[in-house]
């Protein structure tokens, strides 16, 4: 390996410290729902992003709640010298793309079908450090 090719590779792996992901696959839930909740807590910092996850009546919001903690946990893992307030993580990415669909058939007047689209999604959450922007 070049001396530049491994100077880029430790800026890289520098960069992507800074950084810390979580991903959620099929969840059971339509992607339009989700992202109602999603819309919530992106750009949030992490701890008023936990408190508007635990206070939503809406059933996503535990799944996205639990995402959010083991993507912060993700973050502790690669940072063990680093503290949580110190760092002020905010919600840097939420993306929710549609999953796989299960289609079902319901029985509709005079012999037709109706088709059922049971839908799931993906969720992926990133946090980002030191956000001086937010207020």
């Amino acid at each position: 390996m070049g001396v530049r090719k491994r100077e880029r590779a430790e800026q890289i792996k520098e960069a992507k410290k800074q950084v810390a992901f979580a991903k959620l696959n099929n969840c059971p839930t339509s992607p339009r729902k989700m992202r109602l909740v999603a819309d919530l807590v992106r750009g949030e910092k992490v701890e008023k992003a936990l408190q508007i996850l635990k206070f939503s009546s809406k059933e996503a919001s535990g799944r996205i709640e639990k995402l959010l903690l083991s993507a912060i946990a993700n973050w502790q893992s690669k940072n063990e010298e680093a503290s949580i307030e110190d760092a002020e993580l905010f919600v840097k990415e939420i993306r929710v793309d549609g999953g796989a669909m299960l289609k079902r058939l319901r029985p509709a007047p005079q012999g037709r079908a109706h088709r059922i689209r049971k839908r799931s999604n993906h969720v992926t959450l990133v946090l980002g450090e030191n956000n001086n922007t937010q207020s």
